[in-house]
């Protein structure tokens, strides 16, 4: 049995192990794969019967030249990257790997807004640079400070992630609210779930925790930002596609909202045109919430368990 890795340097840089994939069959790990080459991506497909791909799509065309193909591992909870459609009428099977970052993501999330609302690099860099030595006062801050404690904390979505968040934001002292698309209890008494309208007027700071479709591509866009807060703070640690990046630029320009927050954009690795590079008061980190070596380490172990249970006939995590 063939089995191809196409782009495994992202999740295993050289700090983990493929050795129990090895075990499985005739295993091929490539570092990168191009994401726009798609004679490239089909000859090292070749007649390989599994794959697994982090973000080199997978489109009908090469889903309907692979022929030999049969199960298609996404290395991330994010499957965007294959036509399931496609997979589906072929009778691939598609899995992904759900729950793996929960904890590490909501970190990321508040480290994306305590740098907007604390600037901790900023301020260190200006220490070094002997601001602080020369102030004529005993302190001085180099750009607004902002307290979150009495502030409403709006998730939009409310899955695993959400759900890890809003501890962090309750612990925090904020107000937390969320909505989402379907109904959702929560355990906890603390928490209330909106309507949309009423969550982009009430909140101070707005996370991101859906899927990117083709229903939510786009879903922040000019209309959204119209109902929220003047001076809301937006965070995106979920798909780049979720924004319409030109209308958050337009924005963050203009004041409407006060800085964002992302660590995904539309288009990875983010192109030199996106509006988001020159836009006021934008923090962006090139997808790395997901990226610690504990939470790396625990995706390849439910990847290892996916594949394994497909081949004992009992498939987990599939997509459909």
């Amino acid at each position: 049995m063939k089995l191809v890795v196409l782009d495994g340097y992202a999740l295993n840089p050289g700090d983990l192990s493929w050795k129990e994939f090895e075990k499985l069959g005739d295993l091929t790990v490539y570092d990168r794969t191009s994401y726009t080459n798609t004679t490239e991506i089909l000859e090292r497909i070749g007649k390989a019967e599994i794959i697994f791909t982090n973000k080199t799509p997978i489109n009908r065309q090469i889903i309907e030249k692979a022929p030999n193909l049969k199960y298609i591992g996404v290395l991330a909870t994010g499957y965007n990257v294959v036509d399931v459609e496609a997979a589906q009428e072929n009778r691939i099977t598609v899995t992904n790997i759900p729950a793996y970052g929960t904890e590490a993501v909501a970190q990321a999330t508040f480290a994306l807004l305590l740098e907007i609302t604390n600037q901790v690099g900023l301020h260190s860099k200006a220490v070094h640079k002997s601001e602080w030595e020369n102030s004529p006062d005993f302190t001085f801050w180099k750009t607004p400070l902002i307290e979150l404690a009495g502030k409403t904390f709006g998730l939009i979505g409310f899955g695993r992630i959400a759900q890890a968040t809003a501890q962090i934001a309750h612990a925090m002292g904020m107000k937390v609210i969320f909505y989402n698309h379907r109904p959702k209890k929560s355990k906890e008494s603390w928490i209330e779930q909106v309507p949309l309208d009423d969550l982009l007027k009430q909140s101070d700071v707005i996370s991101l925790h859906i899927p990117q479709t083709k229903s939510t591509t786009g879903f922040i866009d000019h209309e959204k930002i119209s109902k929220m807060k003047n001076g809301v703070i937006l965070l995106n640690t979920a798909r780049g596609g979720l924004l319409n990046e030109e209308e958050v630029a337009t924005a963050l320009n203009d004041g409407k909202i006060y800085a964002a927050g992302v660590d995904v954009v539309s288009s990875e690795p983010i192109q030199s045109n996106n509006p988001l590079l020159s836009a006021s008061n934008c923090f962006i980190t090139p997808h790395i919430a997901w990226a610690p070596v504990e939470t790396r380490r625990r995706l390849l172990k439910i990847c290892l368990n996916n594949i394994t249970s497909f081949l004992d006939g009992n498939a987990k995590n599939i997509i459909d």
